[in-house]
């Protein structure tokens, strides 16, 4: 559990840094963000990393890097401000290149 900790705390802290350094009116450091994190995510996946690297990097590190309730609030700011097409192409955008992400990463190993 330590480990998931530590990985955590780094990983929550790149997402922070990174998303200061992307920062757009279109919600591009989170698009970067989950994306890269799925890459890397499947990439570790067919590693197969013994069960202390995954704790700290795949659940711990990525996990807090990558961000799904952003995502999420950053939808609904889309809605409310009646940005209708960025909301659909952010949302289909961010799934399909999630998991193209995830896919291309798996396969590269």
């Amino acid at each position: 559990m330590m480990l998931v900790g530590i990985g955590g705390f780094f990983g929550a802290l790149s997402r922070f840094y990174l998303g200061k350094l992307l920062v757009h009116p279109y919600p591009w450091a989170t698009f970067i963000i989950n994306s890269t994190g799925s890459f890397a995510l499947g990439f570790l996946f067919a590693l197969h990393l013994s069960d202390w690297l995954w704790q700290l990097i795949g659940i711990g590190f990525l996990g807090a890097y990558t961000t799904f309730s952003t995502f999420g609030f950053e939808c609904l700011q889309l809605i409310e401000q009646q940005k209708w097409r960025q909301a659909i192409s952010y949302i289909a955008s961010t799934l399909l290149i999630g998991i193209l992400c995830a896919a291309i990463g798996y396969l590269v190993v």
